[in-house]
């Protein structure tokens, strides 16, 4: 049985090589239509800011698909699929055949209706999303000296911190009264906006963008800044960059008659409730009325299908996942689960809350039937472990209930502290990796936080946890040395 995957990015690269760690065999072909080799999506905005290198952010090199006997399509993109015949058809010209066809198209940037958008975006204007998205964000950063950022979302938030990173001035348009309102409430948007400011990012809310500004360069248009609605008037800019959110890539699917909602319809089993033929996985997948746009969720589906497509677990099945957001960039820290909209009033949770805007901090932890259902930390986030872990197992709190917001109060231990961490406290939880498992693969051998990863996978996703990973192996490595 042939399995053809379409579609290369984060998904689709981690099921191609979660199937080949459990069968070295089935005959694999992965189409992907971008020319790069896979990347993380995360980390973009570290390679906007300069922090990292496209080459940093690979996810699999690509002589691992030779020598894995996976034929890999770098650069093309499937046009069509005949589910009557079994067939893919590409940009190329190839029709491949398949027993098994999976899915992992991701998403796409959406680029609202505003005026001066009607011909496609005019020079200094540019959607973020993809490896090549950054470099002409960079390319039109050198010589620009003020940004403006449309969507104050995750995915604003790390394009404006990556341009200031550049030095550019830079201005966060958003249509919310607060930043990130889809993961954090008022109060921890207001301290996260000052955060920004003292980063050099001014944000401006509840902001209606209501055209791109443009003059003509020689006969070509290029920005010169944004028109908000009244009372907020123009601002101007050299370079505009669209996070306006994503949508997920279905047309393919819409095209061959599977059945769509907001994302290509899947079971347990991952299957396409119209073909079971059909598998999907990633954002452009929707399970149990859920479409998920963390990384996390996706790299969890690969696991099972994995285990499904290749017999390794024929029980396998994904029930859902926990969705947790994580954002790591030079000055701001923040982590978020769950249900983190409640306020002090709402009857039948209870509401735990610490600010200190003028540090920057912001915490809060929401408690429903002795269960913590929510959080956020901004800021400092020593107990993010704990909390993590309480939230993913749906586990009561502890008794003394200031130690979910600081390490150290009522006996509780800082989160990323190796000393009392349980072995089956997860401690990359993209990855599903647990510290366990690292002290596992410390004891056959590997030595260094790159060693660490290079088995286990702990830290490649967000990169959150590395700095825990490392003090883990520091420990490991302290534990050893003869008194």
């Amino acid at each position: 049985m042939s399995i053809v995957v379409i579609g290369n990015g984060m998904a689709g690269s981690r099921l191609v090589t979660e199937i080949r760690e459990r069968d070295r065999e089935v005959p694999l072909t992965v189409f992907g239509a971008e020319p790069e080799q896979p990347y993380n999506r995360i980390l973009l905005s570290n390679v906007l800011a300069g922090a990292a290198g496209p080459e940093q952010i690979g996810l699999v090199d690509r002589a691992w698909y030779g020598r894995n006997g996976v034929d890999a399509r770098h650069g093309v993109e499937v046009t069509a699929i005949d589910r009557a015949a079994r067939v893919v058809h590409a940009s190329d010209g190839t029709a491949t055949p398949y027993g098994t066809l999976v899915i992992a198209t991701g998403s796409r940037s959406i680029v609202p209706p505003i005026p001066g958008t009607e011909d496609g975006l005019p020079e200094g204007a540019l959607a973020f999303r993809t490896l090549d998205d950054c470099r002409a964000i960079i390319g039109a950063a050198e010589g620009a000296r003020r940004a403006v950022v449309i969507g104050g979302g995750l995915l604003g938030i790390e394009a404006a911190r990556g341009l200031a990173g550049r030095g550019l001035d830079v201005t966060v348009a958003h249509l919310a009264g607060h930043l990130m309102e889809r993961q954090l409430d008022p109060g921890a948007g207001e301290v996260l906006a000052r955060t920004l400011r003292r980063l050099g990012i001014r944000a401006r809310l509840e902001a209606h963008v209501t055209s791109l500004r443009t003059r003509d360069d020689a006969g070509a248009r290029r920005v010169t800044g944004v028109g908000l609605a009244p009372p907020d008037g123009d601002v101007p800019a050299d370079l505009v960059v669209l996070a306006c959110g994503v949508r997920p890539e279905t047309g393919l699917a819409r095209a061959a008659g599977l059945a769509v909602d907001r994302g290509i319809v899947v079971d347990g089993a991952l299957r396409s409730v119209t073909d079971p033929a059909v598998r999907a996985i990633g954002e452009c997948c929707q399970h149990d009325g859920t479409v998920y746009g963390l990384v996390a969720p996706a790299w969890e589906q690969a696991a099972v299908l994995a285990d499904l497509l290749t017999g390794a677990d024929a029980g396998a099945r994904f029930t859902g996942a926990r969705q947790i957001t994580r954002l790591k960039a030079a000055g701001v820290d923040l982590v978020a689960m769950g249900e983190t909209h409640h306020g002090d009033d709402d009857p039948g949770v209870e509401v735990m809350r610490f600010a200190d805007a003028s540090r920057g901090t912001y915490k809060k932890v929401v408690v429903r039937g002795d269960r913590v259902v929510g959080a956020i930390l901004l800021g400092e986030t020593s107990t993010a472990g704990t909390l993590t872990r309480l939230y993913d197992r749906a586990a009561p709190p502890p008794a003394e209930r200031l130690g979910m917001l600081f390490a150290g109060v009522g006996g509780a231990q800082a989160a990323d502290s190796p000393v009392r961490m349980p072995d089956l406290a997860t401690v990359c939880h993209c990855n599903n990796v647990s510290k366990g498992q690292i002290r596992a693969c410390w004891e056959k051998g590997a030595r260094s936080v790159d060693e660490i990863a290079d088995a286990t996978r702990a830290g490649t996703g967000c990169g959150g946890c590395r700095d825990t990973v490392c003090g883990i192996v520091e420990w490991l490595g302290e534990q050893a040395v003869p008194s």
